[in-house]
This record gives C-alpha cells, sequence and structure tokens, in this order.
C-alpha cells in the first residue's frame, strides 16, 4: 500500500518531543512499521518516475535519507530526524538535476535542481547564461512554473560573480550560486491514495529547467555537444 497514514507522522510528532536513543530504541519496532509504509510509497513514487525520467536510484528503499541525523557539526545535537525524505539520482550526463521529496506534517514538499554545482560548472553555466538566457527565461517566466513553482530560488551573491558587469542585463540569474525549485502540498493532499502520483508529477514539472540548464552544461560556448560519444 502507497498511502502514508496520519500515524506515521504521529509517531513523528512523538520522536519530536521525545528524540533520545531510549524512547527510539523502545519504539524501534514502531519505528520499522513506518519506515516500511515510507519504503512502499517510495517505491510507488520510483515506478512513476521511470514512465517518464531515466534514475540510477533502483529502488524506493535506496531513494530514502537515514533518519539518523549526523550532528558532528551541528549545534543541535539530537540523534534523529523528524521527517521522512529522499531523492532520485538521474542517470548520465545528459540528465541533470537532483530530485528531492520531503515528507513532513505540515511541511510537505517536492524539490529539485542544482544544489551545489561545483566551480566549473557553475562558471559554465553562467557563461551560457550571458551567452544566451533566453530559454531559461522562457521556462522561469511561463505560466506552468510561476503557477506551480513560483519563482527560481537558491543561494545568490550579494555582489556581482567575477568576471561579469553588475550592469549585465541577466545579473538577477547570474547572481545565483545555486538552481533551486520547489512545490509544497498541503496535509490533506499528502494522506490522499494517490498522492505518490502527485509527488511524481511535481517532480516531471521540473524537468523544462533541468533541461535548460543541462543543454548549458553540456555543450560549448559554440553550441556543439561536449559529450562523450
Amino acid at each position: 500500500m502507497a498511502q502514508l497514514t496520519k500515524a506515521n507522522f504521529k509517531f513523528l510528532d512523538d520522536l519530536s518531543k521525545n528524540n533520545n536513543r531510549p524512547f527510539f530504541e523502545k519504539n524501534k519496532a514502531t519505528y520499522q512499521k513506518y519506515h516500511e509504509e515510507v519504503i512502499a510509497f517510495a517505491d510507488a513514487v520510483l515506478a512513476e518516475v521511470n514512465k517518464f525520467d531515466v534514475v540510477d536510484t533502483p529502488t524506493g528503499k535506496k531513494s530514502l535519507h537515514r533518519i539518523y541525523r549526523d550532528v558532528r557539526f551541528s549545534k543541535d545535537k539530537t540523534p534523529y530526524k523528524t521527517h521522512w525524505s529522499g531523492g532520485f539520482k538521474r542517470s548520465g550526463e545528459a540528465r541533470r538535476g537532483g530530485l528531492y521529496y520531503h515528507l513532513e506534517k505540515g511541511n510537505f514538499f517536492v524539490g529539485g535542481g542544482f544544489w551545489a554545482p561545483d566551480a566549473k560548472d557553475l562558471l559554465h553555466i553562467r557563461k551560457q547564461i550571458d551567452l544566451d538566457a533566453k530559454p531559461l527565461r522562457k521556462v522561469i517566466n511561463s505560466k506552468a512554473f510561476k503557477d506551480y513553482f513560483g519563482v527560481l530560488e537558491g543561494d545568490k551573491l550579494k555582489s556581482k560573480p567575477k568576471g561579469f558587469e553588475k550592469d549585465n542585463p541577466n545579473i538577477d540569474l547570474l547572481n545565483h550560486k545555486q538552481f533551486i525549485i520547489w512545490h509544497k502540498f498541503t496535509d490533506k493532499e499528502a494522506f490522499a491514495p494517490d498522492f505518490y502520483k502527485e509527488v511524481a508529477k511535481g517532480l516531471k514539472k521540473m524537468l523544462p529547467m533541468f533541461n535548460v540548464i543541462t543543454d548549458y552544461l553540456t555543450t560549448n560556448l559554440n553550441g556543439e555537444s561536449i559529450l562523450k560519444k
């Protein structure tokens, strides 16, 4: 069964109030029960995603992030996450962009994009935008994009990037260090029987932006493919 239950998120609420190892160990069987529920949900999302994209993530279970927090560099030392989340890795150099889902009471959403492009890729994206921003603007200015995602998000520079002028007509895009989009769902939507389909539809809606930035990354400044044959 791929439907999320309210009881699942009641457990996460209880965990948030008792975020410690003794509580978790005492309720390990309950955690495992709801973990299996989310695996079934993720499997259903993956089956839908595979209808329109090619991903390397083999199973819903493999897409899920661990509930155990990495507290090594955090002031917050609580050991467990109080939400479910996961992502799908798109396959090959010709499919760029990360797909993410987040399951949390009051905060269900799909997100994706280019979270941490390395310096070389980011510079190449900026050069391509400087050369021709029209494909990207066409996507992010479309009614479909605005209605579903709102605006292009992600961390930005406070000043212009090195090598570009501050009066560049595309400075709003050139200042991006990340290219992130996301869409939030209501709790009512999240507990519907076919919510897994809505999550997959949301991920599919990201592809037009992914395709533009993939084209930027996989062609040189002369418009020639740099993919290996």
